[in-house]
C-alpha cells in the first residue's frame, strides 16, 4: 500500500475520547498545528494559519494516549494521512485524518516521565496478528473490513520511587554533577 506518512508537531485541541469496541479500543482527538515564521521586519516570531487534524490511535497506543494526554499539551504525532470529502448541510467539506503509528510529548517544550505499560497480550497472540487494526489504519467506519481479534487495555506500571534523571538534574544544579564515562 502506498500510504502517505506524516509527522506533525502541535498541540492537543480537544479532550481525548477513548472507547472500547468489539475489535479493540480507539482514542480520538483533534490536533492543532500552527506554522511559525520569523518576521524579518518586526524581528520576532509570528503565527501562521492553524491546521486541524483528527487523530485516531488504536489498541494499546490508544489506551496509553488516553491515559497520558490532556488538552493543550504539545505532541509529536507520526502516522498515516488520509484526506476525505463529505457533504454536510449541502456543502462539500474536506477532512484530514491521521491514523497514529506513534505519539509522544514534544520534549523541546517541556519534560515527561515515561512509565512502561504492562502488556496483557501473550507473545503468540501478538505474532499471530490478532489485535491488528480493525479495518486497517483508519478503522471499520471508513468502509473497510473488520479485522479479527482484540487486545485488552494495558495497565500502566507503577511510577519509579526515584527518578534518576531528576536526581542528576538536581545534582547538576547544585554543582555536584558527576562526569559520565562511556567505553567504546
Amino acid at each position: 500500500m502506498n500510504d502517505t506518512t506524516v509527522t506533525l508537531v502541535g498541540n492537543v485541541a480537544t479532550a481525548v475520547e477513548y472507547r472500547d469496541t468489539a475489535t479493540g479500543g480507539v482514542a480520538r482527538f483533534r490536533f492543532a498545528v500552527t506554522a511559525r515564521r520569523w518576521d524579518r521586519e518586526k524581528e520576532l516570531w509570528t503565527d501562521g494559519p492553524t491546521s486541524f487534524y483528527t487523530v485516531s490511535a488504536w489498541r494499546s497506543l490508544g489506551a496509553n494516549l488516553a491515559a497520558s494526554v490532556s488538552v493543550g499539551e504539545p505532541l509529536v504525532v507520526h502516522g498515516r494521512l488520509r484526506v476525505r470529502e463529505d457533504e454536510r448541510d449541502g456543502q462539500r467539506k474536506t477532512f484530514v485524518d491521521v491514523a497514529a503509528l506513534a505519539v509522544g510529548h514534544d520534549l523541546s517544550r517541556g519534560t515527561a516521565a515515561f512509565r512502561r505499560s504492562v502488556r496483557t497480550e501473550s507473545r503468540s497472540e501478538a505474532l499471530s496478528g490478532h489485535g491488528a487494526a480493525p479495518g486497517g489504519p483508519f478503522g471499520p467506519e471508513h468502509g473497510q473490513e473488520r479485522g479479527a481479534g482484540s487486545e485488552r487495555t494495558p495497565a500502566l506500571g507503577p511510577a519509579p520511587e526515584r527518578d534518576p534523571w531528576a536526581d542528576a538534574a538536581a545534582d547538576a544544579a547544585a554543582g555536584e554533577a558527576t562526569r559520565l564515562v562511556t567505553a567504546s
